[in-house]
């Protein structure tokens, strides 16, 4: 999951001339200043114009500026409910605002939108500095904080939520200045303002590079080895592209990687990854200065906060606390890993060398040979699964699983605008049939999406009772297209995908918590990808597809045989995946932690890294230094990429409650559903995991899951 730019309280500063009230004329065109007459408050996408947004943000600040002012000259004394509760409701409009334009930045930009994000972000940057950072209102935060459990201070005793909001609101003020002097202060502000420049300039050259590539193929011969299906899918982008009657393939991983499984030109191999692996490093779209500032930037900020490193200070808000206990994870992994992954780089070159290819197995040769493996060892063709898992099918299972788990049911909304013809609306309803919320499902690449899977909200839940806020999610993604000849057909790899968002979305829309800044997935870093792992667990269970995996063509349900051979190969090719992903992470962590950001030469700094751990020539780091967009397109996933193998630890033991007691359990979804998904960030996530699985979680299943062990 990706996160837009997330700022709690508030976002942009804007100049005098900018904070006028605007004509009523113009106030009443703009739809972010009247209330959204749209069946629960969605977002009228169909009247949103490009031209709304700044106009919004604008006058969005001014009414936020007053309810910030309010609370600072509150003449009573500094409660709960008149300060911190009264910060968690401020900037209602510029939440609105916001979640709509950098979901768009992010799913269905436009050179306009672009262009607005560039100038745009380092104002919220600034605007949010001058929240974070005002004296008076820090004051009274730091007043309920330190008498928090003095009753007649406070006026009430505070409860769990409560207790969640005001530690968190009160570190967030000192994580982000508020007890610095005024001199650091600025110097911080000027650091925020330029990273805030700097993030959106990163993900907008990587961006424009992949929609500027594609590789082009007029010989019929260069196609040999690949399934029909990625061929047509390939003459489609070629006719779209003004070269019908040829073949081309893109950076989007539903072209890329099915190329590089499948076809026996090892030439076209080798250029169509090569394109891959080195964005971010030509000339005309080269991230490395754009990256250097960000790492000098960082550390910087961290040095003024307190800090040793960046690393240090992003890991402080996590359930691992400290660079070292992350490191510990993560070494500890990495042998095991590795030793898996020599295994299986040295079958794969006996099949290489058994091929007639003479030299080393090498990166771009990885996928080809693993799929000739598979099917070698298990006599299975991944392509073969494809017609079982069509998109229509794969949703099926899981709204089937939601329904099994927690109750859910589903149902198509047309009627609700969306911002962008493929997008499709569902309503979601608990099992009393009651409203629960909105989804919408964005699934197939386009060039004004940014590559990847993510989930995000429109409106995040809270309140309760007759001011309940329900949620608005929504789930983006890159699978295959349908082609003329058949419907969207997903690889494995996508159906966990789908399966994994959605888990991000259930998050969202099961939260039952009081207050916006901590429901849904607003908890710790390394606990986010826990309830979206866990749901990867099912996707490939036989009873799980037993219930949604039907044959598109002839509805036959998955056989027996392949189900088996599903179950025979979960194993297969996990010391590559596992070692891909702890080198990213490690070089993540290595980045953030470097003794000084300045001296890193980017031109060796990876290669050096990797070479110290040892890392096979056959594999390289998931996301090379030029286009690790986790990392350097924000703050949200920098010093912690690490986060997904600590929730796999979590999500391994925890689905061990399901596979003991039933995989699809109504009772134990329910506990798993009260006891995590709805909780938000209420309460420390060891104890919401404890709390459902009774003890705190062991290694061993994600050891034994990955054959590790």
């Amino acid at each position: 999951m990706k996160n837009i730019i997330v700022l709690m309280l508030g976002i942009v500063i804007i100049t005098t001339a900018c904070q006028n009230n605007k004509p009523t004329e113009e106030m009443n065109e703009n739809p972010f200043f009247t209330e959204w007459n749209t069946p629960f408050g969605v977002p009228p996408f169909d009247i949103i114009k490009e031209e709304h947004f700044l106009p919004a943000f604008n006058q969005s600040i001014v009414n936020q500026n007053k309810e910030i002012d309010a609370i600072v000259n509150n003449p009573k004394p500094a409660t709960f409910v008149n300060t911190i509760e009264a910060l968690d409701k401020s900037g209602s409009d510029l939440r609105r605002v916001s979640s709509v334009f950098f979901n768009l930045t992010e799913a269905n930009t436009n050179d306009k939108i672009a262009k607005i994000e560039e100038e745009i972000a380092p104002e919220l940057a600034h605007h949010n500095d001058n929240i974070m950072l005002n004296a008076g209102l820090f004051n009274r935060v730091k007043h309920v904080y330190d008498n928090q459990n003095d009753t007649n201070e406070i006026s009430n005793k505070l409860n769990i939520q409560q207790k969640a909001l005001l530690d968190y609101t009160y570190k967030e003020f000192v994580n982000s200045g508020a007890k610095l002097n005024a001199k650091d202060q600025e110097k911080l502000r000027e650091i925020n303002k330029k990273l805030a420049s700097l993030y959106p300039k990163f993900g907008n050259v990587l961006q424009d590079e992949i929609n500027n590539y594609y590789m082009l193929i007029e010989d019929e011969n260069e196609l040999a080895g690949l399934p029909t299906s990625v061929k047509d899918a390939a003459a489609q982008v070629a006719t779209e592209k003004g070269h019908k009657g040829a073949w081309a393939f893109t950076l989007n991983k539903p072209s890329w990687i099915p190329f590089l499984q499948y076809a026996n030109n090892r030439d076209r191999r080798k250029e169509l990854y090569s394109a891959w692996m080195n964005r971010g490093k030509t000339t005309e779209y080269n991230t490395s200065p754009i990256i250097k500032q960000i790492l000098v930037l960082r550390e910087q900020k961290a040095k003024l906060l307190g800090f040793n490193n960046f690393a240090e200070l992003a890991i402080s808000k996590n359930m691992a606390k400290t660079p070292a206990n992350v490191y510990d994870l993560l070494m500890g992994l990495w042998t095991p890993s590795l030793n898996k992954a020599k295994e299986e780089n040295a079958e794969l070159q006996k099949l290489m060398n058994k091929d007639g290819v003479n030299g080393n197995l090498k990166s771009w040769d990885w996928w080809y040979y693993t799929e000739k493996l598979r099917k070698e060892k298990y006599n299975l063709d991944e392509n073969d699964l494809r017609p079982y898992f069509s998109l229509k099918q794969v949703k099926k299972g899981v709204f089937e699983l939601a329904h099994r788990l927690y109750g859910l049911t589903f149902k198509k909304r047309p009627d609700l605008p969306v911002y962008q013809k493929d997008v499709v609306a569902y309503e979601v309803f608990n099992e009393d049939g009651s409203h629960l919320g909105i989804i919408y499902l964005d699934y197939f690449p386009r060039a004004s999406k940014r590559g990847g899977a993510w989930m995000e909200a429109y409106r995040k839940q809270s309140g309760s009772g007759d001011s309940l806020i329900t949620p608005i999610i929504v789930n983006v993604a890159n699978f295959t297209k349908p082609t003329a000849n058949a419907p969207s057909l997903l690889s494995v790899d996508e159906v966990e995908t789908l399966f994994h968002e959605f888990g991000h979305g259930l998050h969202g829309l099961l939260s039952n918590v009081k207050y916006q800044t901590i429901s849904g997935t607003s908890v710790k870093r390394d606990f986010v990808e826990m309830p979206s792992q866990i749901m990867e667990n099912w996707a490939m269970q036989p009873e799980m597809l037993k219930l949604y995996a039907y044959n598109y063509k002839t509805g036959e349900l998955i056989p027996d045989s392949l189900v088996e051979k599903i179950k025979e190969s979960s194993q297969f090719n996990q010391g590559f995946m596992t070692t891909e992903y702890l080198a990213a992470s490690l070089l993540d962590m290595d980045f953030h932690t470097a003794k000084s950001a300045d001296s890193i030469n980017l031109n060796t700094f990876e290669k050096d890294k990797m070479d110290e751990l040892g890392l096979i020539d056959a594999i390289i780091p998931r996301y090379h230094t030029n286009y690790f967009n986790h990392i350097f397109s924000s703050e949200g996933y920098a010093a912690g990429y690490y986060v997904y193998i600590w929730a796999a630890v979590l999500d391994a033991d925890a689905f061990e409650a399901f596979a003991e007691n039933g995989l699809l359990s109504r009772k134990l979804g329910q506990k798993f559903r009260d006891e995590v998904l709805s909780r938000g960030g209420s309460e420390d996530p060891m104890t919401l995991f404890v709390n459902f699985r009774g003890a705190e979680p062991s290694l061993e299943p994600l050891l034994k899951k990955r054959g590790l062990n």
